[in-house]
């Protein structure tokens, strides 16, 4: 009589938690976390549930921040960029690998992001907190600020948060426009921004004089400064004449 001998792979204790947890932050990359149980994170690593548990003991709620550890890693790397080229420039490739992920991850990000969950705690809050200061960070460096005034650091926050913000609308209004689109309309937010800040806050000023000495005309802060060149006749007026 014939059988068929089945073989198995022995794997070490950090191999076995890498493909327990890649087989997670699958499934809450596509599911929301309420929707995602041990028994699925199970069946697709293609082991047991006690297996599981004896890698995760705290079971889903482990998982769930190991995976949310994972995302936060992925999207501050998203901020980092050679400092050489136009600063405008810079911004542009970061918000492209950006949305990239956003897309690639939807609803990992969503989870991250909203909050909310069954499983969000202040550990998981911890973890949005650290993709913003990673982020923050990583602004002020290419505009040669790292330890900026109250206004600057405010006016690179909030841009964070509208980055955050445009993107999760993005996923409600089902990815649309195109990502590109959003990309590019961010990055002119950022400049218009600098732009308004500065024009009311000294330190701001000698930043954003700095950044935009680095900008070519065919940057992104060059092309929109060509496009608004029209708009500005339209205001000239309210200028005072000397």
């Amino acid at each position: 009589m014939s059988g068929t001998t089945r073989t198995y792979t022995r794997l070490s204790v950090e191999q076995r938690r890498t493909q327990l947890l890649g087989a997670a932050i699958d499934l809450f990359g596509h599911r929301r976390p309420e929707d995602v149980s041990i028994d699925d994170v199970a069946a697709a690593a293609g082991v047991s549930r006690p297996l599981v548990y004896r890698y995760f003991p705290g079971g889903k709620q482990q998982l769930y921040e190991a995976a949310m550890r994972n995302s936060v890693d992925e999207l501050t790397q998203c901020f980092t960029e050679p400092a050489e080229g136009a600063p405008s420039q810079r911004m542009s490739n970061v918000l492209d690998r950006y949305f990239a992920y956003v897309d690639e991850h939807d609803a990992a990000y969503s989870a991250l992001m909203r909050g909310g969950s069954v499983v969000d705690t202040s550990r998981t809050n911890a973890l949005v907190d650290e993709v913003r200061r990673a982020g923050t960070e990583q602004v002020l460096l290419h505009l040669g600020g790292p330890q900026p005034g109250p206004r600057l650091a405010m006016m690179v926050r909030s841009w964070i948060a509208s980055v955050e913000a445009v993107s999760l609308t993005w996923l409600d209004e089902g990815k649309r426009p195109p990502a590109r689109e959003l990309s590019g309309w961010l990055a002119d937010h950022f400049t218009g921004l600098l732009l308004v800040t500065a024009s009311s806050d000294p330190e701001t000023a000698a930043v954003a004089a700095k950044a935009l000495a680095q900008e070519t005309p065919d940057s992104p802060a060059g092309r929109l400064a060509n496009r608004t060149v029209s708009l500005a006749g339209h205001v000239a007026h309210l200028v005072p004449p000397d």
